[in-house]
């Protein structure tokens, strides 16, 4: 297995939660000499410094400093969370069996979380001797399971079974003499009370490569920590320009990313304004010289249902990085951000492809148009082909995240400057 394939597989595997995909990128940074900042501080930037910081302890950004003249930012917005089940606070539910209360984040695919092992990871406050504290907790064994009905006693299982998510996806945790027992065990793996969590379901499945050739990977949240991890693959990679490199992995993309560590919020034109100010730039004139690629993965045509796709728009797994486009805006890849990026990857030596959703069958939006709410630039939308979106178990090309780790790698290492017809990529 390739290496850089064997780095994807270790970061999937090792974030159950949307706080530990950001712990994972932080160490990452911090190993290649990145010096966390804080908003609430002053900051003192500096020529060839690296810098990163988080929010909500889910989003993260990262920069650089270039030593020379400074033309404008370019900047790469994925998200780290993903759909799937949240653990309600109160939530044990005790009868014949001891149950686990959970509600729906996002828009999820049902049918693949039943009779499979699952755990619970994410992030708790806990009530210590100096006060409260937040920690990450991950119960790293097979502790629950949603069990199925049996055909029997439902005979319409296989005729589009209707789920009912306060009755069907309810997780099994133990027997009637079980009550109790989880949330103490949460507590002992917390180290104290338990004052406030943010909990999830996920599958103990770990990422696997398979296929006749080995091309092609399975694993949870490929949507969107694939793009998350080649975005700051070639970000860590691309070498020094004059222009300001920007990584952004946001939280909440997949319920409107309206929270403070979103895309909708503040967060990003916050911290460019405090770079301009920190080396004495205009804001205005850097936007105006600026570039932003949304990453978020994309439909691959389906093997068995060709006929979902657009016939002349249909990218495939291993087909190379997508290029997003709708009329109406969904995506915000336009003629201009188009012939950027296509220009950015034919130096790259990577293949490109279209997506555009069917014309009778709307499909999602992006976080780069909310993005554009706060910093308007020239965006493309782009993804990675997948099967399977929003399941717990999604499946892409091994080659495509290789393909994207190198284009971001150019991009990052490239200046996009404007002129007064367009701009020209240096």
């Amino acid at each position: 297995m390739d290496s850089r394939t064997q780095a994807l597989c270790a970061f999937l595997d090792a974030s159950h939660s949307v706080y530990h995909a950001q712990a994972y990128l932080s160490k990452t940074l911090e190993e290649k000499g990145y010096v966390r900042l804080f908003e609430q501080e002053e900051w003192s930037l500096l020529p060839g410094g690296k810098y990163y910081l988080t929010r909500g302890g889910s989003a993260l950004l990262a920069f650089r400093v270039p030593r020379g003249e400074i033309t404008g930012f370019t900047m790469s917005a994925s998200h780290s969370d993903r759909p799937g089940f949240k653990v309600k606070e109160n939530f044990e539910l005790t009868s014949a069996y001891t149950r686990v209360a959970v509600e729906r984040y996002g828009g999820m695919l049902i049918a693949p979380w039943l009779d499979r092992p699952l755990s619970i990871a994410g992030r708790v406050t806990v009530e210590t001797e100096n006060g409260v504290q937040t920690k990450l907790l991950d119960i790293d064994r097979d502790l629950l399971l949603i069990p199925n009905v049996a055909i029997h006693m439902n005979r319409q299982a296989n005729d589009g079974y209707k789920w009912n998510p306060a009755v069907d996806v309810i997780p099994l945790a133990g027997g009637k003499d079980a009550a109790g027992k989880l949330p103490a065990l949460l507590e002992r793996e917390a180290g104290g009370r338990i004052l406030g969590q943010d909990l999830y379901l996920y599958i103990r499945q770990k990422a696997s490569v398979w296929g006749v050739d080995g091309e092609y990977i399975s694993a949870a949240a490929l949507d969107d920590l694939e793009c998350a991890w080649g975005c700051t693959q070639g970000f860590l990679n691309a070498k020094e320009s004059r222009a300001i490199p920007v990584l952004c992995v946001f939280d909440s993309e997949e319920v409107g990313s309206c929270s403070p560590q979103g895309a909708a919020s503040g967060l990003l034109e916050a911290v460019l304004g405090r770079i301009c100010d920190g080396l004495n730039l205009n804001l205005s004139r850097m936007l105006a010289q600026s570039f932003l690629v949304s990453a978020d993965n994309a439909h691959a045509v389906h093997p068995n249902h060709p006929e979902y796709a657009d016939p002349a728009n249909a990218p495939v797994m291993g087909g190379g990085i997508v290029l997003k486009f709708n009329a109406n805006l969904s995506y915000c890849t336009d003629a201009l951000s188009a012939g950027i990026f296509r220009k950015i990857c034919a130096k790259a030596g990577v293949k490109v492809q279209s997506f555009h959703n069917r014309a009778d069958m709307p499909g999602g939006s992006t976080l780069g148009r909310i993005s554009l709410a706060h910093v308007s630039v020239p965006t493309a939308d782009i993804g990675l082909a997948q099967l399977a979106m929003h399941s717990c178990c999604e499946t892409a090309a091994v080659s495509d995240e290789i393909d994207l780790e190198t284009a971001m790698t150019v991009y990052y290492g490239s200046a996009l400057e404007a002129t007064r017809n367009g701009f020209s990529v240096t």
